[in-house]
Parts: C-alpha cells; structure tokens; sequence
C-alpha cells in the first residue's frame, strides 16, 4: 500500500498540470491590448482629448468677426424725428488690432447734426488699436494662450489616466493569476488526501491499518476541502474582479468562459525593470508636467496681470467715403476721416498690483508644490525600484526552500514505503510544501504587480 502511494501522487501531480494546459489561457499581453483598446476609461481618456480641442475652438472664438446691425427711428405727430440705420463688421486680430467697416444712413427733422451723413449713406473703414494697457497681451489672447495650454495639458492628462488603468488592469490580472495557481494546489492536496483516505480505508477493512488512521486521513481530507472552498471562493471573485476591465468593441462588456485560464505566474519570469531609464523617465512623470502646465496658465495670467499695469491708450481712425471706390482714390488723410483717442489710468494701482502679485504668489506656490512632488516621486520609484529587488530575492530563495521542503517531503515517503515513518508526518510534510508554494505563489504575484508598480511610479503604463 505504502508504495503504490508514491508514483500515484506523482501521477494526480501531472494530472492537474496538464489539464491547466488544456484550458483556455487569456495571455496577459492579450488582456492588456483589450484594456487598452476598450475599457470605458481609455474611452474616457480620448475624450478628454476632445475637452481640449472644444476649449481651444471656443477661446478663438473670441476672434471670430463679429456682423451687427442698428435700427433707432421715431416718428411723433406725422414727424420723422429720425431714422438712424447702421451695419458693420468688426474683425478682432491676434495682434490686437481691430478692424471694422460700418455703413450708416441717417435721416430725420430732429436728427443730431453730428449724425448727418449724404443721402446715399456713408462708409467708414478704419481700425483701433491699444498703445497702451493690451499691446502685449489682452484678455482674449490671453484666454487662446490658456486654452491651448489646457490642450497640452489634456494629452498628459490622458496618459495619466492610462498609466492608472495600467497598474490597476495588472493587479488585477496577476491576483487572477495567483488564485488560479492557488487553485491548482490545492485541489492536489485534496485529491491526494481523498486517495490517501480511500488507501487507507481499504487497508483497515483489511485489518492492516487501526481505524485510528482512517480518522486522520478524513481529517487531513476535510481540511483540505475546507481550504480548497475557500481557494475556489477567491478565484471566483478575482475572475469576476477581472470581467470589470474586458469590454468590447460595442461598448459591451465581456465576461470569461468559466475554463478560461490565465498565463501562469512563471511564464518569462526574467523580465526585470531598467533601473537606469525608470529613474530618466521620472522626470517626465506626468503629475510633473501637468504642474508645469499649470505653471505655465499661470504665467499668462501673470503677463495679463503686469499689462493692468500700464495706462489704457487706445487710438481710433476711420477713413469716410460715400463710395466704396473711393478708397483706392483717395488719401486718408485730407478730410474725410475721424479719429479718437482715449487715455485713462488709476492713480494709487492697487487693485492691479494686488493682483499682479496674487498671481506670483501663486506661482511661487505652485513651483514649491512641483519640487516637492518630483522629490516625493523619485522617492516612491526608489522605493518601488527596492520593492522589487527585494521581492525577486525573495522568489529565489523561497524557490529553493520549496525544493527543500519537497526533498523532505520524498524522504518521508521513502520511510513511509519502508515502514519507518507513519502517516502523520508525511500529511505534516505535504501540508509544509502546499503552504510554501502557496507562499511562492504569493510572491510571484507580488514582483509581477511590484514591476507594474515601478514603471507606474516613473510615469510610465501602456507605453
């Protein structure tokens, strides 16, 4: 009986193994181009990117031409006091120049001798301009350089929405995978203790074992069907954690085969992180550029700011003529023309200088907050970087004590063959090599979730 035990372990051992290679295995690269192509957030990232494009078309609006038109009559006691009729365009220019061309016509008994224009109504073309407070830089300038600031900004914002999908897509997919090994150890040891029970059973109805041996094999069997419950129980909630993150290309979402199987914790395992380029790409984290774009908003704002400053001067002209033909006829200043200027200033400035300073101190503010943060990401990627150093060593030494315990484990079957070990200290042996390749398993989980969690720590995810 006792022999017959051994080459049946090993027979349930590569019984198990070989119907996990039979079933259907989602490759993580697979499942990663999924996540990447269709799960609601990517979506949501490339809408982001429409976010920016939308601000950018609305702040130039405000350069778009802008047609008017004007009505004013009054007629009292069958008297045409007036009739004032206008139309124009204005043309806004990123220089800061305003075009414009207006036609009046104006009539009436009581009309304001200013407003007299010749029957046939009068042209006027001309331009005004800022010399003073916006000859830099204006509102409507300033709100485009924002706008396509933010539009910078929403394609950061977008990786760094991926590079979270990223990390949490392969915690995921690796806790999958490490409950499905799981799984498969212990549904050997139950398949092993129910064969032993069943040995052992046969050979007290013999009379060669005490019925005390069927009482511990049943134990050891339950125990190892209590386990295998709750092992059962995580797989399925990890697979149902997995379904979360697989979508369609109808916006559907896809739910695994109950054989489907993920790739094994042990598949490739020499890919390791490069130090060297990790601690490089920091430097283009994206929470970092986000905050230089910030800075970035803020600096026009401060340019805007330090404009408030200066005086208002702005100065007007417009060339009159009765005739569109006129103007390539006539010089535009002889005497038909009209021209303005305007100048204004406060006396004290504090309202603008407060806000000129508010603004740098928001900026000292923002840059402090950004060394900080790149500090704090160096440290966390070092951190991730000894994670991971740490979690490899620790594969490979709890490799080598599986190997052990499983040694041992042969050795006690041998004595057990031969008489000279019992049947209590080979289940001890087995329970010892289940739970050090459950701890195993742990760990491979973990330095496959721990590379993730350095390339998220330097910016990186998808890429």
């Amino acid at each position: 009986m006792r022999r017959f035990l051994a080459p049946v372990i090993l027979f349930l051992f590569v019984s198990i193994q070989t119907f996990a290679q039979e079933g259907l295995k989602l490759e993580f690269e697979q499942y990663m181009e999924w996540v990447r192509l269709y799960h609601p957030i990517s979506s949501q990232a490339d809408i982001n990117l429409r976010m920016g494009q939308m601000e950018v078309r609305q702040a130039r609006g405000g350069f778009d031409p802008l047609l008017f038109g004007n009505l004013d009559q009054k007629d009292y006691s069958e008297t045409n006091y007036y009739d004032k009729r206008e139309a124009g365009l204005k043309i806004p220019t990123w220089m800061g120049v305003e075009l414009s061309g207006t036609f009046e016509q104006n009539s009436g008994t009581y009309l304001n001798p200013e407003s007299k224009v010749p029957s046939g109504g009068l042209f006027a073309a001309g331009a005004s301009v800022n010399l003073g407070q916006g000859l830099i830089l204006d509102e409507r300038r300033a709100a485009l350089q924002r706008a396509q600031i933010y539009q910078q900004a929403t394609e950061v914002e977008r990786i760094k929405m991926l590079n979270e999908l990223f990390l949490m897509a392969t915690e995921a997919y690796w806790k999958w995978s490490l409950s499905y090994e799981n799984l498969l150890v212990f549904q050997e040891g139950v398949d092993l203790a129910r064969f032993r029970f069943e040995g052992i059973k046969k050979s007290f109805e013999q009379g060669d074992l005490a019925a005390i041996d069927t009482v511990e094999a049943f134990s050891q069997l339950l125990n190892r069907q209590y386990r295998l419950q709750t092992a059962e129980n995580i797989f399925f909630a990890s697979t149902q954690e997995l379904n979360t993150f697989l979508w369609g290309e109808n916006n559907q979402p896809i739910f695994l085969d109950e054989n489907t199987i993920p790739a094994s914790l042990y598949e490739d395992f020499s890919n390791s992180p490069d130090f060297g380029e990790l601690r490089t790409q920091v430097t283009n984290h994206p929470e970092l550029v986000l905050t230089d774009y910030e800075l970035a908003s803020l600096d026009v704002e401060r340019r805007l700011k330090a404009q408030q400053l200066i005086p208002v001067v702005k100065l007007k002209y417009n060339f009159l003529t009765e005739s569109l033909s006129d103007f390539s006829e006539t010089q535009f200043f002889e005497n038909n023309y009209k021209w303005g200027l305007s100048v204004y200033t406060p006396l004290l400035w504090r309202k603008s200088r407060g806000a000129l300073g508010l603004t740098k101190a928001k900026i000292d503010f923002k840059q402090n907050s950004r060394d900080l943060k790149e500090l704090q990401l160096r440290n966390k990627l070092e951190s991730e970087l000894n994670n991971w150093t740490i979690i490899n060593q620790q594969v490979k030494t709890f490799r080598e004590n599986v190997k052990s315990l499983e040694t041992l484990l042969q050795g006690e079957n041998r004595r057990f063959q031969l008489g000279e070990s019992s049947l209590f200290l080979v289940n001890a042996r087995e329970v010892s090599v289940f739970d050090s390749r459950v701890t195993l398993n742990d760990l491979a989980s973990k330095l496959r979730i721990s590379l993730a969690k350095a390339r998220y720590a330097a910016g990186l995810g998808f890429e």
